[in-house]
């Protein structure tokens, strides 16, 4: 039997060698050994993605690399899935996703999508290049705990402070926390449009909503 280090290694390869179907093998050897699903998760499939995403920063991988490296991740997790027990499917809270109108880079939206899955929350994704008056019309029309905006540009980044804007404008800003993320954001600039909170990775996203909805 393979240690656990050494599978989540061989997962972490799978994403970054874009193997979308040797990960399906790679999950089930790692369930039979009794290893931790949520574990094999985050220390193998994102942590493969992570090292992909950190060539795309460098020029070494490209757009179509990364959709192939997230192909073999979603195939991965969606396997993982199976193993989950079912307290682990019960609704923590409501999460509504979506990246910002003028910006169709999603991989990293989705990825936060599927951990926040995985953490308990009921996630509604909203899709890429939304409109703002989407974001605001499913707040009104929706009980959502937290709204998540995403954006990968600089230019498209003014429409999530747009966002929060007409959530006041619409007296609806005290019914939601709002989360922002994605490359060319900062804590900095959260703090400056008045979301309630930044991070930098699926992971500690899904923990600060944790802590959102608990306080």
């Amino acid at each position: 039997m393979e240690t656990k280090e050494a599978l989540l290694k061989k997962l972490s390869d799978c994403v970054f060698d874009m193997e979308d179907e040797e990960v399906v093998d790679v999950v089930k050897e790692y369930i039979a050994c009794g290893y931790d699903p949520e574990e094999g998760m985050l220390r193998g499939l994102v942590d493969g993605m992570k090292r992909a995403s950190g060539l795309y920063e460098e020029g070494e991988y490209f757009v179509p690399e990364l959709i192939v490296c997230s192909d073999a991740m979603y195939a991965g997790i969606e396997e993982f899935q199976k193993y989950l027990p079912d307290s682990e499917h019960t609704s923590i809270g409501k999460v509504a996703i979506g990246v910002v109108e003028g910006d169709t880079h999603d991989i990293g939206k989705n990825l936060v999508k599927i951990m926040m899955e995985t953490g308990g929350f009921d996630v509604c994704d909203l899709g890429r290049d939304v409109p703002l008056d989407k974001f605001v019309d499913y707040v009104k029309e929706n009980e959502v705990d937290i709204l998540c905006l995403s954006s990968l540009m600089t230019t498209t980044m003014p429409g999530m402070g747009i966002v929060i804007d007409k959530l006041k404008e619409a007296g609806l800003r005290g019914k939601v926390k709002i989360m922002v993320g994605g490359a060319p954001v900062s804590p900095a600039f959260a703090e400056k449009i008045g979301a309630d909170g930044y991070t930098g990775s699926a992971i500690e996203a899904v923990e600060y909503a944790k802590s959102l909805v608990d306080a």
